[in-house]
């Protein structure tokens, strides 16, 4: 069996790895203990955005700004970033990282609960980023499938949650049964939803990818 941690090590060997400034703020939020996007998600949102070119991207789950950032970083001038967060310690931090990082003022924050925000959105986007609360993740896709427009990618993070998902319910703690139970309802509504093409990645915590057909 191949272990993880050489995994991860070979690969970061063979990376193009980031711009100074985003490891930067990647070890600042890591000593704070703000959970941010892995490496591994990293490199694959990289990855994405210059196959894709996004102009129009939709963020739900912003904590301090840096996947915002690190999208602003790897898309062209043109494109605009918005992204939600209903937490105010963490939105007066990304503010601030805004400020400092968002050279081409590419990002605008929203603030308050994403599952009232998106349901006054219009428009639409051709990149999502879902990277929010993870127990509202199913009832978020309504609104997020009327957003999508034909051809757009809705990228889910963090759908193992830790490896819990991958357990029977009763093998996780009490208190995450409810989380457990709603992402893996939200992962059979992505099965199922006619208007998806869906795949599942083992990247970072676990990814969906979901391309509107």
């Amino acid at each position: 069996m191949i272990d993880e941690e050489r995994i991860r090590i070979f690969i970061s060997t063979y990376s193009k790895g980031f711009p100074d400034y985003l490891e930067s703020l990647e070890k600042e939020a890591k000593e704070q203990e703000i959970p941010i996007v892995r490496k591994g998600t990293q490199e694959l949102l990289r990855f994405l955005l210059c196959m894709k070119k996004p102009k129009n991207i939709l963020e739900v789950g912003t904590a301090v700004g840096f996947s915002s950032i690190l999208m602003s970083e790897y898309t062209d001038s043109d494109c605009r970033i918005t992204t939600i967060e209903n937490y105010p310690p963490r939105i007066e931090e990304a503010k601030k990282n805004f400020e400092k990082y968002d050279k081409d003022k590419k990002i605008t924050l929203i603030e308050g609960d994403a599952a009232e925000i998106l349901k006054g959105l219009s428009g639409k986007y051709d990149l999502i980023f879902l990277d929010g609360p993870k127990g509202q993740y199913e009832a978020y896709l309504d609104d997020l499938l009327r957003l999508m427009d034909e051809g757009a990618l809705l990228i889910t993070d963090n759908i193992f949650k830790e490896g819990d998902i991958l357990e029977s319910k009763f093998a996780v703690e009490r208190r995450d049964r409810t989380i457990h139970s709603r992402m893996r309802d939200f992962l059979l509504r992505l099965r199922d939803e006619e208007m998806l093409e869906n795949v599942i990645l083992e990247s970072g915590d676990g990814m969906t990818l979901s391309v509107k057909k």
